[in-house]
């Protein structure tokens, strides 16, 4: 029973941390894309950071100022030069992996997988058989809790969410909706180098070319499944992750009996009937939040 919950625990960590970027960046009126990008650019400048540096901190430092900077980017092509945020984050998406590619293939002179000489520190014997996760697993629900605290309670998220629904209406109250952006696609930022950091160096340690595996998709998933909202998206997160970790253990069990790639399959399907299911429930409050995303 252990061994399943650390499996989940291990699964869902880097895609909660992930999908919480994506909330906030929907609150403020951004559908972010660029998740897929953000993530692997954490999980690469990670393992390198670790490589190059031998200090983790220094490594996620680096993660975060990269990831950062990412959204940044992101933010200065969508509200000075007026993209589209949709191709926008397609385009960071895109940035980062052939980004990612670029480096290990310029440092290292192949684009093979980098492992690192150590990861994310761990809890330790401590914590008995959960031991084994590392600190940013423990970290995750209170993580979880102060995003909600931040978006559901707090003066910041009622002004985020005013600019993301009616930007008009707050700049008439003196709330600048592009500095409100900006301030949350960075946060968003440091939460998915934190959750690329956890997927390459939380029990991996090591980077390869596509690992993030389309999980940043999952995350904005999980954002629309969960309603933008901090506890429904990490509801939402957790239900991929236990497909995740179901098609895993149904590979040790059955082994060839079943198609190997049907069982990799279980979370992108968990994922479409996420999407369809919240189209179900609640599928015209997403569409008119895509039609005031574009009238912005």
């Amino acid at each position: 029973m252990n061994d399943a919950i650390i499996a989940i625990l291990r699964s869902g960590t880097p895609l909660v941390y992930v999908t919480l970027a994506g909330v906030i960046a929907q609150r403020a009126g951004v559908w972010n894309l660029g998740l897929e990008g953000l993530m692997i650019i954490g999980a690469c400048a990670t393992i390198l950071g670790i490589m190059l540096t031998h200090s983790f901190v220094l490594a996620i430092l680096i993660a975060i100022l990269f990831c950062v900077a990412a959204s940044i980017l992101l933010w200065f092509v969508i509200e000075k030069l007026k993209a589209n945020p949709i191709i926008a984050g397609l385009g960071l998406t895109g940035l980062g992996v052939g980004g990612t590619a670029l480096a290990v293939e310029s440092i290292f002179g192949s684009q093979g997988m980098v492992t690192a000489p150590f990861g994310v520190p761990k809890l330790g014997p401590a914590f008995g058989s959960f031991g084994v996760l590392s600190i940013f697993v423990a970290a995750m629900p209170f993580v979880a809790f102060a995003m909600w605290l931040l978006l559901r309670r707090s003066r910041f998220g009622l002004q985020l969410a005013a600019c993301g629904e009616h930007p008009f209406a707050a700049r008439s109250v003196g709330i600048q909706p592009q500095r409100m952006r900006l301030v949350a696609l960075s946060i968003g930022g440091v939460l998915c180098a934190i959750g690329g950091a956890e997927l390459a160096a939380g029990s991996l340690q090591f980077f390869a070319q596509g690992m993030t595996a389309g999980r940043g998709f999952m995350a904005f998933a999980a954002v629309i499944f969960g309603a933008a909202h901090p506890v429904g998206a990490t509801l939402a997160a957790f239900f991929f992750a236990i497909a995740s970790a179901l098609g895993i253990r149904a590979q040790l069990m059955f082994g060839e009996k079943v198609p190997h790639d049907l069982l990799q399959a279980l979370p992108y399907v968990a994922t479409v009937f996420g999407v369809w299911l919240s189209g179900r429930l609640g599928g015209a409050k997403t569409a008119g939040s895509f039609g005031e995303l574009k009238d912005q």
